[in-house]
């Protein structure tokens, strides 16, 4: 029986990216609940004027929004800072905008969601956590997240931002998420490449927790293939 050709592992890949300051990301609730004193009604109209209004509350004389301004935003509209970046994947679907850190990438994703001030965006909160509930949208939004969260020049995500991103993705949802985090933690990789990103996600939904469904002639990547043995191997001592 001819032996099967693995694909080839990206651990050897360039130089890990620096740190995107996701490492301390936590598994805390999506949005914090909210009491806003304000009623929207659906019949005030979408502002331009009022929306750059409010960006500028945020950004700095660079006209974009950093670091003190983004904590700033995050306590105004009741979401976590470590949890701003489901905001933005969740908005990406529906703006199809990189984040709201720039004028226009915040005119532009505000625009779509007709938001120009703070209890018009939490008004749409229940819709963004559905974008992430849906199994087609999660998808979409799982695989963006590798090309948000990467260095743009670098193929690959650095393992501590890719195992950040997979807490924040898939740490509630995924039975096996903190065997596969320690996993990483000791593996041989320093990197994970777009292949090896998109195989976790369907690795988590279609194989069960205690492994007994994995088929070792799938066409797995060897990062997977590693992960399995590794755990058997754990299960067995």
């Amino acid at each position: 029986m001819p032996v099967k050709k693995k694909r080839k592992s990206s651990g050897s890949a360039a130089a890990a990216a620096d740190d995107t300051g996701l490492k301390k990301c936590k598994l805390g609730s999506y949005c914090r609940s909210q009491a806003s004193g304000k009623v929207i009604s659906g019949e005030e109209h979408f502002s331009s004027k009022k929306c750059l209004a409010w960006f500028y509350e945020y950004a700095g004389p660079d006209e974009v929004v950093g670091p003190e301004g983004i904590e700033k935003f995050c306590e105004d509209i009741g979401v976590e800072p470590e949890n701003i970046i489901m905001l933005v994947l969740a908005w990406k679907l529906e703006a199809e905008s990189m984040g709201f850190f720039t004028k226009e990438e915040w005119l532009k994703g505000m625009t779509s969601l007709q938001c120009d001030c703070t209890e018009k965006l939490q008004s749409k909160f229940d819709f963004l956590r559905s974008q992430l509930n849906d199994i087609s949208s999660f998808k979409n939004i799982y695989r963006y997240a590798f090309d948000f969260a990467r260095d743009k020049d670098q193929r690959s995500l650095d393992i501590d931002t890719a195992k950040s991103m997979l807490a924040l993705l898939l740490g509630r949802t995924w039975p096996l998420f903190s065997v596969f985090y320690q996993y990483l933690e000791q593996s041989k990789y320093r990197v994970m490449n777009k292949d090896q990103w998109y195989n976790v996600l369907e690795f988590s939904r279609t194989v069960h927790a205690d492994l007994s469904n994995y088929d070792e002639d799938g066409a797995w990547p060897v990062l997977l293939d590693e992960f399995v043995e590794w755990q058997k191997v754990r299960q067995a001592s």
